[in-house]
């Protein structure tokens, strides 16, 4: 069975939308685009080359897929271009019907059994970036193994959260973590049933 890991970066308050540049997600009105970029440092780049450093194939949202799909291509001479133009790219999409982009897979009928079905196979990882109406639909099924989420010190208020409304209550397991110079909190949770109950009265 393939694992399904999820890449997030997110406020402290929970947002996921456009970190990556201005434009990349004004849906609802965004003001915040590329709320990430100017944090970066050594240890998150490290970071983020071992998360990658295992083959994988991407399972996108539409609107991350046209991002990267708009993106990536154009590169010439890029190790990370080079290795997602060669990759399988499955596209989750109720609207998407064509792709040019190479190696791309449109899952476009029922999305939620065909991702089944995907994860049910022999074969390596399904990474998930962005694509934040995708992960609550993996959450609200409970088909998440892994999640990277990368926690950053400032606060939006509103946009597209990581833990939305319809998020099914479930444990995790930390496995790693480590703090940025920039102070992001590194982290990496694996599913671990459900949410255990105690008591603190005698």
């Amino acid at each position: 069975m393939r694992k399904i890991i999820t890449n997030t970066f997110m406020t402290l308050d929970g947002v996921m939308q456009a970190p990556g540049g201005p434009d990349e997600d004004t849906d609802s009105g965004f003001e915040y685009g590329g709320w990430s970029v100017t944090q970066w440092d050594h240890i998150m780049n490290d970071a983020m080359i071992e998360a990658m450093k295992n083959p994988y194939d991407l399972l996108l949202g539409r609107v991350t897929y046209e991002i990267f799909a708009a993106h990536w291509p154009l590169l010439k001479d890029d190790p990370t271009a080079d290795m997602f133009n060669r990759i399988n790219k499955y596209v989750a999409t109720d609207t998407l019907t064509n792709a040019s982009w190479e190696n791309t897979v449109l899952l476009n009928q029922d999305t939620i059994d065909q991702i089944k079905s995907l994860k049910s196979t022999d074969g390596i990882d399904l990474q998930v970036h962005g694509s934040s109406n995708l992960i609550q639909s993996l959450l609200q099924h409970g088909l998440i193994d892994q999640m990277n989420i990368w926690i950053y010190p400032l606060v939006i208020g509103k946009g597209k959260r990581l833990f939305g409304n319809g998020t099914v209550p479930s444990n995790f397991k930390l496995v790693s973590h480590a703090i940025s110079t920039t102070g992001v909190i590194i982290t990496s949770f694996e599913a671990n049933g459900e949410i255990p109950i105690g008591s603190f009265a005698l």
